[in-house]
């Protein structure tokens, strides 16, 4: 599965309350959005399991308000439901890629344990 242009309408649907889904804020007139396309687009295509979703921050901007999101791109990946990575700036497909297998290694009751004993 590749990715999807995800948009205020189809948002919702996209979300999986369980596995893995990664979300990729960018503009059309951002230089490290369109340097980092090409490495989302080849890892949406290598990870079938994974929801990919691109939210142009231009045209979708009650989503990244939502999201609070100040700098582009801005990944953020929600896994089983909970939010477990948020962060500014285009990653090497190394990185991304180093990510991903992390992503994928989360133990999510200890993560959940960990959301639950912080104070409020």
């Amino acid at each position: 599965m590749s990715y999807i242009n995800l948009t205020a309408d189809n948002f919702n649907a996209s979300m999986k309350e369980e596995g893995l889904v990664i979300l990729d804020f960018w503009a059309p007139w951002c230089g490290p959005c369109k340097m980092f396309g090409p490495v989302f687009e080849a890892a949406s295509e290598k990870h079938g399991d994974i929801v990919f979703g691109k939210i142009d921050t231009e045209s979708e901007r009650d989503l990244a308000a939502h999201f609070n999101i100040r700098s582009i791109p801005t990944l953020i990946a929600v896994k089983d439901g909970v939010m477990v990575f948020n962060q500014a700036g285009a990653l090497m497909a190394g990185q991304f890629e180093q990510l991903i297998q992390s992503l994928r290694g989360l133990d999510m009751d200890k993560v959940r344990a960990d959301i639950a004993s912080q104070p409020e």
